[in-house]
């Protein structure tokens, strides 16, 4: 998804790539905030959804861009990367209401070994010595880091592990579908949320969430501290998908995939010291910063094979930009 024809000027690159960056942190934090006061993720998720849909929508209307008629064909062809692309987040959101950030940063590292995973039963054959080894590393990390958590939350493990299987899977979806050629950055995110809204919304009503969240949701917004984090929440699930695309198109997957890597080792820092911070144990701070180094590791191992590899390359469903 990198511009082959012009170069983009050093500032251009290094603004989406430093946005892209700290929309990321912001999120994790933003999302743990809220979901420390409100616990009904899905309907988060959904209201996040509503609001990108909206924006996108009054945007148009005012001039603020153009946007092409939405299409039943390429709606189609969205619909299973939206699904998987949903339940990662709903998943991700889950797993916060148990998981400390740096925690749950560490369980997120481990995508790169699903897809490697997954890759080599689709016959993908065999990725390189140093990018085994680092991913290897990666899980050894948050195995290490599990053992010395003392607020291990079993089912917020569990839905930090589902999230990486469907963001696994959303990956693959994306390499394989290449729908989101020709469309702009706008037209993807309006189609994702309004292939969204539908689904989310059935799931609120089917696990029996709505309408008592809202009931919830409107005893809460009576404080005005939540509603500043509600808001900052809904704004910047927008802003996030924006400087993502943003960031890939202007650079390339793999820089935003490292942007991503490390983005994490700022966010395990700071979670150890914010929203409750975490419990200090030997084995927890030792499986974080081999989990870290893994990650780190693994960037420098793909950026290495990439500069091997002719100009024009085949998609890499590990490289592709993720939360």
């Amino acid at each position: 998804m990198g511009l082959e024809a012009g170069e983009p000027s050093s500032f251009l690159s290094l603004s989406s790539a430093f946005s892209y960056g700290v929309a990321s942190m912001a999120m994790v934090f933003v999302n743990k905030a809220v979901i420390m006061q409100y616990v009904h993720s899905m309907t988060l998720l959904t209201l996040q959804q509503l609001a990108t849909a909206l924006f996108i929508h009054f945007g148009q209307v005012l001039g603020m861009y153009k946007r092409k008629d939405l299409s039943m064909a390429t709606a189609k062809k969205l619909l299973p990367v939206s699904i998987f692309y949903n339940a990662n987040v709903a998943f991700a959101l889950a797993s916060l209401k148990g998981v400390n950030i740096p925690m749950y940063i560490a369980i997120k590292r481990l995508t790169p070994l699903a897809v490697l995973v997954s890759g080599f039963l689709r016959g993908k054959g065999k990725p390189s010595t140093q990018v085994s080894l680092s991913v290897v590393c990666t899980a050894l990390g948050v195995l290490v880091a599990a053992l010395g958590d003392f607020s291990f939350d079993l089912y917020g493990y569990s839905m930090a592990l589902i999230s990486v299987f469907f963001q696994t899977m959303y990956l693959i979806l994306v390499e394989k579908s290449g729908a989101d050629d020709g469309l702009s950055s706008m037209e993807l995110m309006f189609y994702n949320s309004i292939l969204s809204i539908p689904f989310l919304f059935f799931i609120i009503v089917a696990t029996g969430e709505f309408p008592h969240s809202l009931s919830v949701l409107s005893e809460k917004t009576a404080s005005a501290s939540f509603s500043v984090i509600l808001l900052i929440s809904l704004v910047m699930g927008i802003v996030l998908n924006y400087t993502m695309f943003w960031c890939t198109i202007v650079n390339s997957a793999l820089t935003t995939t490292i942007v991503g890597v490390l983005k994490g080792v700022g966010s395990t820092t700071l979670g150890f010291m914010v929203l409750g911070g975490v419990k200090v144990h030997a084995l927890n701070v030792t499986g974080l910063v081999i989990n870290t180094f893994g990650g780190v590791w693994y960037s420098y191992a793909k950026y290495t094979q990439k500069k091997k590899l002719p100009r024009r390359v085949a998609p890499d469903e590990e490289s592709h930009p993720h939360k």
